[in-house]
């Protein structure tokens, strides 16, 4: 039977009971009243006891582990397994984040469920990093670098919840590491070039998207969902909040991208898109995924990609794509570049673009109007006669 002692400097009672191997030993019961002590001692023992006997499943080590939690600290022990967990998470989540980055928590959570396979109904408890790294790796065989550590971002983000709500210690999604991006084309700027060369093989509505990226560095789905209501041409301004930071934008329109403007089809309802296929396959997907292949597409036609297989050629959707250094997302840096080629400040340009610049935030606490009005001004003219062009 168990028995109980105190220890001169330690107001608790201390356990003493036999281990499986017939040795004696002592445990802190973390507990003042004698009563409770000993009930927990007694556990300590009927647990010791089961194990010499061969009959000491995980299940009954759990309930026993959680019995004496209660009984030091009046609460029941938090568990959860892992697929419990991160539902929950990912409810919280829902009224924290935005829908597209919620969907995103949503995927790398489904995926990472997914790699667990049986584990996934077990404790929260018993999920390692070598779960993880195995998942990063199974991961990195389909997407490229940069998507699966933002998946790995999520997991730590989850885990570190975990440890917030006591159900986990350690963070094992910390000790994986990141993956390097290796033989991954880093994004860069068009050349005036090749700005020439997609706007003489895409259509009109593809020219439009192009025409408003180079001048206001927006990012494709935003444009896509531009609206009338979005342009005001008498302050020659374009007004929308952003879905990826919910961020409020006010841009000046260059003289290109109104002369653009101009030559759209317009419509007596202010609430029709400036682009209407591309509004329509955007709000049939809810993101870029089909744009971005028929944006890839203008490029292969520009003679500036190389055209992608898919489904029935081993190299479709389920394997991985390096990174291409030209996508629409390079409109960005070339809207970039135009700015501070133009003597604009980075400050200016970061706020024009629509970044979350660490100069704005410590140099500025408002980019005047103005000084947007002077960069869209000083934006030089890389169309020249093309429109005009495109309409003949």
């Amino acid at each position: 039977m168990a028995s109980l002692r105190r220890l001169p400097n330690s107001p608790f009672w201390i356990a003493c009971f036999t281990l499986p191997d017939s040795s004696r030993t002592q445990r802190s019961t973390k507990s003042t009243d004698r009563r409770e002590a000993q009930r927990i001692a007694n556990q300590f023992e009927d647990a010791s006891k089961a194990g010499r006997q061969g009959r000491f499943i995980e299940s009954q080590a759990r309930k026993v582990i959680a019995d004496i939690y209660s009984l030091a600290n009046a609460d029941e022990l938090p568990s959860s397994t892992a697929k419990d967990f991160f539902v929950s998470w990912l409810k919280r989540k829902e009224l924290e984040a935005g829908d597209k980055t919620h969907a995103r928590y949503e995927g790398a959570i489904e995926r990472f469920l997914d790699v667990l396979g049986s584990k996934a109904a077990g404790q929260l408890t018993h999920v390692t990093h070598r779960e993880v790294a195995a998942f990063r790796d199974h991961y990195a065989k389909t997407v490229s670098a940069n998507t699966v550590n933002t998946c790995l971002k999520i997991l730590r983000a989850a885990f570190n919840q975990a440890k917030r709500d006591g159900l986990i210690d350690v963070n094992p999604a910390e000790r994986v590491t990141f993956l390097k991006r290796r033989g991954e084309a880093k994004r860069r700027p068009f050349t005036l070039d090749e700005l020439d060369r997609i706007l003489e093989v895409a259509d009109d509505e593809w020219r439009g998207l192009i025409v408003f990226g180079i001048y206001t560095g927006q990012r494709l789905g935003d444009l896509a969902q531009l609206t009338w209501n979005n342009v005001d041409l008498q302050r020659k301004e374009l007004r929308l909040v952003t879905d990826k930071t919910q961020r409020r934008q006010i841009l000046p329109l260059a003289a290109p991208l109104v002369r653009l403007v101009e030559t759209l089809p317009t419509s007596d309802d202010p609430a029709a898109p400036l682009f209407p296929r591309a509004a329509d396959t955007y709000a049939k997907s809810g993101h870029n995924g089909r744009m971005s292949k028929q944006f890839h597409a203008i490029l292969v036609a520009a003679g500036l990609a190389k055209a992608r297989k898919y489904a029935g050629t081993g190299e479709g959707s389920s394997v991985r794509h390096e990174q291409a250094e030209l996508s629409f997302h390079s409109l960005r840096h070339t809207a970039t570049s135009l700015l501070k080629n133009a003597g604009v400040s980075d400050a200016v340009a970061a706020e024009f673009i629509g970044h979350d610049s660490a100069a704005v935030n410590a140099t500025y606490t408002h980019i005047e109007s103005a000084a947007l009005r002077r960069a869209a001004d000083t934006m030089p003219d890389v169309l020249g006669g093309r429109l005009a062009k495109a309409r003949g």
